[in-house]
C-alpha cells in the first residue's frame, strides 16, 4: 500500500487540531478539537456559515464566497493596522516591498479560522500586490489532503493549528527547509529542529483556578502532583480535546508512557469532572463548580475582555520546565511541491513581522513568537517561561496517545 495513503489514516486518526480523530468511529463523535468555540465569521468578505470542505478549490480572500472554517479557536473582527513600511528597525519589521509581488499568487491551506485569518492576509495583498488565495478547513483534515494530494498538491503554504499537523507534513518529506532569516526571526524552541517549519503565535498551557477557593500558593510545583488525593472532586477536565490530548502525547514523549498513564489513572482516581471543552472549564472555575481544571492560558483573557472586568478565576502558568510549562504553536511550512517561492517566502516573513504579531496576539491574547513584540502585558513573559525541552514537530504522534486513553477509560 502507497506510504502516502497509510501517513493519511494515521494523520486522521492522530492529529489534534480543530478535529481530533480517534481510533475508532465511535471514538470519532466523542472527539472534540482543540477550541469548542467557533464564532460566527463576519469579516469584510461577509458572515459566513461553513460550506463542505473542496479539497483543491482554493478561493481569493478577496472572494466574497470565500469558504469559512478552520479551527475557529479564536475571534475578533479588526483589520491590522500597519502601513507596511519596508526598512522599520522594529522587530519583525516587514521585508515585503509594496507592489514588488504584482501578478503573482500563493495558495494557503489554512487550519486557522477565516475570521482570523483573512484580515491580515489581505493585508499582505493590499502590500505585495500578490494575490492570496485560501483552502479553510480543519487542521487535520488540510493535514491529510496535502498528503493525498502528494506531489499534485497546489498549495504553497499550510498554515496549521498545532504544530503536531506541521511535524506530520514534515515527516512525509513535503516541506522545504525555510531559509536562515525567516528561521531566525522565531525561537528555537517554537521552530522545527530541522528549519522546515516555524511557530506563528504560541499558547501556554494553564492551569485555571477559582479564586475565592484557592490562591496561586494552592497549585502544586508540578502539574503531575494533581494526582494527590487532596484534589479529589475539585477537578475538571477535557479529555475529547485537541490541546489536552497534544499535552498527553507531550508528557509520553518527555517522560515515557508508564508515567503518563500513571498520571491518567492518578487523575482519573480523583474523580474529576468531565467536560467538551476550554469554556466550560473556565466557566466551572469561575462558578465554583470546580477548583481548578487544564485549559490553554487565552480563555481566561477572553472572559476578562468579556466581562469588561475582573472574574472570580485566574491562572497558574507553570514556568519551570516541567511538563506543564509545554507551550505549543500555530505555525507555517511552504510545500515542496510550491512554484511560487518567491511569494511564499513572503508571506512568511509577512506573517512574522511586528504588525501581523500584534495582529495575533491582539485578536487571540496568544503569544507572539518573534523576539521583541510584546505579548498582553497581563500574560507571564515568554522569556520567563521555561519550557519543557521537547521539538515540537514530535506532537505528531497521537494515534499513541488516542490509544492510551482509551486503554486507561478516559475515552
Amino acid at each position: 500500500m502507497d506510504r502516502r495513503l497509510l501517513s493519511r489514516r494515521k494523520v486522521l486518526r492522530g492529529l489534534a487540531g480543530g478535529l481530533t480523530v480517534a481510533v475508532t468511529m465511535p471514538l470519532l463523535a466523542a472527539c472534540g478539537g482543540d477550541d469548542e468555540d467557533d464564532p460566527t465569521v463576519t469579516t469584510a468578505t461577509g458572515a459566513g456559515s461553513t460550506p463542505d470542505f473542496v479539497p483543491g478549490e482554493a478561493t481569493s480572500t478577496d472572494d466574497p464566497t470565500a469558504t469559512a472554517g478552520g479551527d475557529a479557536t479564536e475571534t475578533g473582527e479588526s483589520t491590522p493596522a500597519a502601513d507596511g513600511t519596508p526598512g522599520s528597525e522594529s522587530p519583525g519589521a516587514t521585508t515585503v516591498e509594496p507592489g514588488s509581488l504584482e501578478g503573482q499568487e500563493v495558495t494557503v491551506y489554512s487550519g486557522r479560522s477565516e475570521e482570523l485569518v483573512d484580515p491580515i492576509l489581505r493585508q499582505f495583498e493590499e502590500l505585495s500586490g500578490a494575490t492570496v488565495r485560501v483552502q479553510y478547513a480543519d487542521t487535520a483534515e488540510l493535514a491529510a489532503t496535502i498528503l493525498e494530494e502528494g506531489d499534485n498538491s497546489p498549495a504553497d503554504i499550510f498554515f496549521a493549528q498545532d504544530a503536531g499537523a506541521l511535524g506530520a507534513i514534515a515527516d512525509e518529506g513535503m516541506f522545504v527547509e525555510l531559509p536562515q532569516d525567516i528561521l531566525d526571526m522565531v525561537d528555537p524552541r517554537f521552530r522545527s529542529d530541522n528549519g522546515q517549519w516555524v511557530g506563528i503565535s504560541g499558547r501556554a498551557r494553564a492551569i485555571v483556578y477559582n479564586t475565592e477557593n484557592l490562591s496561586e500558593a494552592d497549585i502544586p510545583e508540578s502539574i503531575l502532583d494533581f494526582t494527590d488525593p487532596a484534589w479529589d472532586g475539585r477537578l475538571g477536565w477535557a479529555p475529547t480535546n485537541g490541546s489536552f490530548q497534544a499535552f498527553i502525547t507531550a508528557l509520553r514523549v518527555l517522560e515515557g508512557d508508564d508515567v503518563a498513564r500513571e498520571w491518567l489513572e492518578g487523575i482519573q482516581a480523583n474523580n474529576p469532572k468531565v467536560y467538551s471543552g476550554n469554556t466550560p472549564i473556565l466557566e466551572a472555575a469561575m462558578s465554583g463548580e470546580i477548583d481548578a481544571g487544564f485549559v490553554n492560558h487565552y480563555y481566561l483573557y477572553r472572559a476578562l475582555e468579556e466581562a469588561g472586568g475582573e472574574i472570580t478565576a485566574d491562572n497558574y502558568i507553570y514556568t519551570n520546565g516541567t511538563p506543564g510549562a509545554l507551550i505549543n504553536v500555530a505555525g507555517a511550512g511552504m510545500l515542496s511541491t510550491s512554484e511560487n517561492t518567491e511569494a511564499a517566502e513572503a508571506l512568511l516573513r509577512f506573517l512574522l513581522s511586528e504588525e501581523a504579531q500584534r495582529y495575533f496576539a491582539d485578536e487571540t491574547f496568544e503569544y507572539p513568537l518573534v523576539t521583541g513584540v510584546e505579548a498582553d502585558p497581563r500574560l507571564v513573559p515568554l522569556e520567563d517561561i521555561q519550557t519543557p525541552d521537547i521539538d515540537l514537530s514530535q506532537l505528531e504522534d497521537l494515534e499513541g496517545t488516542l490509544e492510551l486513553l482509551t486503554d486507561v477509560g478516559v475515552l
